[in-house]
């Protein structure tokens, strides 16, 4: 495409922000560093003094939009820095099954085909419709975000290594079912309760379902070794985009040490109208 051609065309494009605002009040993932923010100068005195602002920020990378890099989980991996930027961008799905989400339900690769064709190498969106829980939302619930938010099937996995997902990104707490994470161990309330669920809709518990030797954090662990990473906590406009088929971006800071990133997330659709 010549140039001119494809810049007239970016032109007319609908651009959406799927990222959460991010604050001092943001919550981070539980037990992570919130984010602290600072004045280390100020415009008082710009004839005679310092003369601008500048701040300090100290945070965690796991506090709003974030994308988990490889090292977050798997020592030999690659860090955000050394991911090519090629691999954040491309073409993708944006789904929203947010009417066949429940507390501490699970979603299955069906639920997604069903809405929208997906192919070997998308980027995958899922939209839970739980970003209406977060911090700054007229229904925000910080414990219902983190710790009763749906997640993936067994089978779910399994499925994003066959149809090489190239990254996923969830509008909830994490890509995980929290009763697949040490959130397990930290409200054993709210595991008796999604328990309880299973056993009446699947007729097993908990771990007959998710044996833990192979679903412990298993979006984590079995699939950041397949260079297949997540990020967490999308929101903005998400929910003005249904299901549909994207261009998706994730831009990532460039560190080279970074285990993971807070990130801005973009989606861009065809023509406005």
């Amino acid at each position: 495409m010549e140039t001119q051609k494809y810049l007239d065309l970016m032109s007319k494009t609908k651009m959406y922000d799927l990222t959460q605002r991010l604050s001092i009040h943001t919550p981070p993932w539980p037990s992570y560093m919130p984010l602290g923010l600072q004045y280390f100068k100020r415009l008082a005195g710009a004839h005679q003094g310092q003369g601008a602002n500048g701040q300090i920020m100290t945070t965690s990378n796991h506090v709003g939009t974030h994308m988990d890099g490889e090292i977050h989980f798997i020592s030999n991996g690659r860090s955000i820095g050394d991911v090519p930027l090629q691999e954040w961008v491309g073409q993708g799905v944006v789904v929203d099954i947010s009417d066949e989400c429940s507390d501490y339900s699970l979603y299955t690769p069906k639920m997604i085909t069903d809405r929208v064709e997906v192919k070997k190498g998308d980027i995958l969106i899922i939209n839970t419709g739980y970003n209406r829980y977060a911090w700054d939302q007229p229904e925000a619930d910080e414990v219902r975000y983190f710790v009763r938010h749906p997640g993936p099937s067994p089978e779910f996995y399994k499925w994003c290594i066959d149809m090489e997902i190239n990254w996923i990104g969830v509008d909830c707490g994490s890509a995980d079912h929290p009763m697949n994470t040490i959130i397990r161990q930290w409200h054993p309330g709210s595991f008796d309760e999604a328990e309880a669920l299973m056993v009446k809709t699947y007729g097993k518990k908990w771990d007959e379902l998710f044996p833990q030797d192979e679903y412990y954090q298993v979006m984590h662990l079995k699939l950041f070794p397949k260079k297949i990473v997540h990020a967490e906590n999308l929101g903005g406009q998400i929910n003005e985009m249904g299901s549909t088929r994207a261009w998706l971006g994730a831009y990532v800071l460039r560190g080279i040490e970074m285990e993971s990133s807070m990130c801005r997330i973009v989606a861009t659709t065809g023509e406005e109208g």
